[in-house]
């Protein structure tokens, strides 16, 4: 007897896809809501005196570029894919409380230890929305950067479930550029330094190697009784 053709990575990932769809959707904007609560509560009140972060030689060769506002605002549609991408509530959840852990720990370094980006003179040419941004989301909490902790995470988690599924090399190329292109964001649009964003990827990537190597194992398929299945067999 020959074993049943593995199902199409469609097939797998629209399933993904249409599992708890709702629960996915406002899961993910309740996480975010609260993730700000205490990131805009830090950022505003600091505990402890704020540190500047220095610049490096790579950060004097990027120029400002207020054009990349567009990826750096993309990570808040970025961060859906990965929960919406889980197969069942209890991986929902693990997912959750991981990226929850995550970002309790990027909250705790901003708490004990705040630190800004360095004023520098920028020219945003009148390009939409960058002005409310910065009015916004002043140049504070840089060191580790969340955008990009959070976007290795995201991208991490995509990368292991479109492996598992099969999909192609093309949809696999598109999450790591995605993830690269905010990464970059956060430095063109002067949001971070490029020490921010290297912790934040060192942050990230540990939480997501984490994730992914502690957590429950799937579900097995129930095995199935070989007599009980000739007996249903024949009764029909």
């Amino acid at each position: 007897m020959h074993p049943s053709p593995r199902q199409p990575w469609t097939h797998d990932i629209g399933q993904r896809l249409r599992v708890l769809q709702p629960l996915k959707i406002v899961g993910t904007t309740v996480w975010i809501w609260v993730f700000f609560i205490g990131y805009f509560h830090l950022l505003r009140n600091p505990m402890r005196p704020v540190i500047e972060m220095p610049l490096t030689a790579i950060d004097a060769w990027i120029p400002f570029q207020p054009a990349w506002l567009i990826p750096y605002l993309s990570l808040w549609v970025y961060v859906g894919i990965a929960p919406g991408l889980q197969r069942n509530f209890k991986d929902l959840a693990v997912y959750g409380l991981w990226s929850g852990a995550l970002c309790l720990a990027g909250l705790a370094f901003f708490a004990l230890w705040p630190t800004r980006v360095p004023v520098q003179p920028m020219d945003d040419g009148g390009f939409p929305g960058y002005a409310l941004l910065r009015g916004i989301d002043a140049a504070g909490n840089a060191c580790p950067s969340m955008h990009v902790a959070i976007a290795i995470f995201t991208a991490c988690w995509i990368e292991h479930i479109f492996k598992s599924a099969r999909a192609p090399a093309l949809l696999r190329a598109i999450n790591m550029a995605w993830f690269l292109a905010i990464t970059y964001s956060t430095l063109a649009t002067g949001q971070h330094v490029v020490l921010d964003a290297l912790a934040g990827a060192l942050l990230g990537g540990v939480f997501a190697w984490a994730s992914l190597r502690w957590r429950p194992a799937p579900a097995a398929a129930a095995p199935v009784d070989a007599g009980a299945a000739v007996a249903i067999i024949e009764r029909r």
